[in-house]
This record gives C-alpha cells, structure tokens and sequence, in this order.
C-alpha cells in the first residue's frame, strides 16, 4: 500500500482518529543528552502545537536541536519543531489550546516568557492489532509513503 491516495486516507484517518489534543511525552536533545517530559499537545491540519517557557531546559534544547520525537499509548512522532512567536500571535492556537486545556491557558498562556512550538511530523509510527494480531503502521511524510507490516517477532 504505497500509492498517494492511500498515503493521504491514511494519514487522515490517523489524525481523524488522534483527536485535536493529546498529553504526550515529548523528548528533545543537545549535547548527547536527552530528556523527556509530558505535554499538553494540540492538533491542527497534521501539525502538532505546544507551548513552553523561554527559561525552560526544553526551550534551550529546542533552540540548538530542533528535532524530536512524541509520544503516546502506541503511537511515536518523530518530527521537527519550530518556534512560532507567542502565544497571542497564534488566535488558533490560543483557541484550540485554551478549549483543550483551560487550566493552563489561563495560567501559562499569557506571560511573557511563553512561546508556542509547531511540529512538522516527519515519521509515525502506530502499533494496531487486528484480531489480536500486532501490525506496524508507518507513515512517512517525507516520500509520502504509508505501509503497514505483521509484527513477526523473529
């Protein structure tokens, strides 16, 4: 299954299915050393937004290594993020996030040190089971191409 009409079905279905926000865990790195911590995620047309703070360690690792991996249950994200300005120069964000997570909105989303992410999925990874039947599906953005394979263990 490797042709641009599957790639495109599946990819929505994916993201039809993983709802407009999720908590992941989002790992970064710099320096040979990686950290992971959990997130509030929101999504929006196959891109992944979060927000953080510009004195964080995630937001420096952010800055020098721009690539990162999310995760949750079965499905891992590999992908790279890119700095989009403050949170109230993204009203799409700020709606989505605010809808999905009032609590930190209302806490976080305002102060000055805060800055949204965007995600750009460049690889997903999802484990399925079909009647009990482990399968790997994989989609990768870059060469638009999707495939999903058994899970044979050997």
């Amino acid at each position: 299954m490797n042709d641009n009409n599957t790639f495109s079905e599946k990819l929505t279905e994916f993201f039809t299915d993983f709802k407009n926000a999720r908590k992941m865990v989002l790992s970064t790195s710099c320096n040979n050393i990686v950290s992971s911590r959990m997130m509030s995620v929101v999504q929006e047309n196959g891109k992944l937004y979060f927000q953080t703070d510009v004195t964080m360690r995630k937001f420096n690792q952010l800055s020098e290594n721009p690539n990162v991996a999310l995760c949750i249950d079965n499905i891992q994200i590999e992908g790279t993020a890119k700095i989009q300005g403050r949170p109230s120069d993204n009203l799409r964000f700020c709606e989505l996030f605010e809808k999905c997570y009032k609590g930190s909105f209302d806490a976080y989303s305002h102060l000055e040190n805060e800055r949204v992410f965007e995600v750009e999925p460049k690889l997903i990874e999802r484990w399925i089971y079909k009647d009990g039947v482990p399968f790997i599906e994989t989609f990768d953005l870059e060469s638009r191409s999707y495939t999903i394979s058994q899970y044979c263990g050997k």
